[in-house]
């Protein structure tokens, strides 16, 4: 894997890419909510893609580990990085804004740093992390607002979810690092969406009842676009990127993001953010950039 600060003008353009994909996975989980529950939601995304990931695994002619601890780590994965995460976030999109939802995800980095300084010895917080995920925080409390950081209305309770999803997000991180390393990205990945459908499932039956094909075609299509395209494309997508760039390069993804979703969510929803919001998101983006570190190193050279 590639840690090398140097990016090229492919992986940029890999990287936009990724950013607007995953910018518009927030529009079209949002549009499904419609007419399908949160956790029927995930069930779809987790399900159909966990079968073109495997049918693309068998395509490329990878092997497919049989071991018992392998199969157990993507079930604790599949917990983790999608089951948790995804109901956690489509739920909170029922009250709050795509745009919004799409800022307290970018948060995931930062909690991520933390989480990792606490199980690994490699990966204490220097003081440069420090600051970085001190401005992460002030981002994210400004975003949220200190009303609702003090209240607990559905609203405060949905921008809290999206920010449990993140938290679990980076923990998954851990357990990917500890549990399946060694595995091909590919078939990690499918065996990790395998695992969370396992979960997604029967938690959607048994809570929203039968899952129905039945559905309008506006509502097929915003599936079809997380499925495909957000999910299992994405992941495939994740790992060149990774391979090419490094997990550093990687991150800056993070920045993308919002500003798609705030504007998909503005054109096609109508959705206003308050100015704290964009706020929050300056605030957050100011965090990353000084835990990615390279505008950091060029500021002590130019001195």
């Amino acid at each position: 894997m590639k840690n090398n600060k140097d990016i090229s003008s492919f992986a940029w353009m890999l990287l936009a890419l990724l950013g607007l994909i995953w910018g518009g996975s927030f529009l079209s989980i949002r549009v499904a909510l419609d007419e399908v529950g949160f956790l029927t939601s995930v069930a779809h995304r987790t399900g159909w893609a966990m079968v073109l990931l495997w049918l693309y695994v068998w395509l490329r002619g990878l092997p497919v580990p049989f071991e018992r601890c392998i199969w157990g780590g993507f079930l604790g994965m599949g917990l983790l990085n999608n089951a948790i995460p995804f109901s956690l976030m489509a739920w909170g999109q029922l009250t709050i804004e795509t745009g919004l939802t799409s800022i307290l995800n970018a948060a995931t980095a930062i909690f991520g740093v933390i989480i990792a300084a606490i199980f690994f010895a490699d990966e204490r917080l220097s003081a440069r992390k420090m600051i970085g995920v001190s401005l992460g925080f002030l981002g994210v409390a400004t975003a949220i607002g200190l009303e609702h950081l003090l209240a607990f209305d559905p609203r405060s309770l949905a921008q809290l979810a999206v920010i449990g999803g993140t938290i679990s997000y980076a923990f998954a991180g851990v357990w990917a690092k500890k549990m399946l390393s060694g595995l091909a990205p590919e078939v990690a990945a499918a065996g990790m969406l395998t695992g969370s459908t396992l979960i997604m499932l029967p938690a959607a039956w048994i809570i929203e009842g039968p899952i129905t094909l039945d559905l309008q075609p506006i509502t097929w299509l915003a599936i079809a676009y997380y499925v495909v395209i957000a999910t299992a494309l994405a992941y495939l997508l994740y790992y060149r990127i990774l391979a090419i760039a490094g997990s550093g390069n990687l991150m800056l993804v993070t920045l993308l993001v919002p500003p798609v979703a705030i504007l998909l969510g503005a054109l096609v929803l109508g959705e206003e953010l308050q100015a704290r919001a964009y706020w929050g998101f300056l605030l957050l983006a100011l965090g990353l950039v000084i835990l990615d570190g390279r505008a950091v190193d060029a500021f002590r050279r130019a001195k």
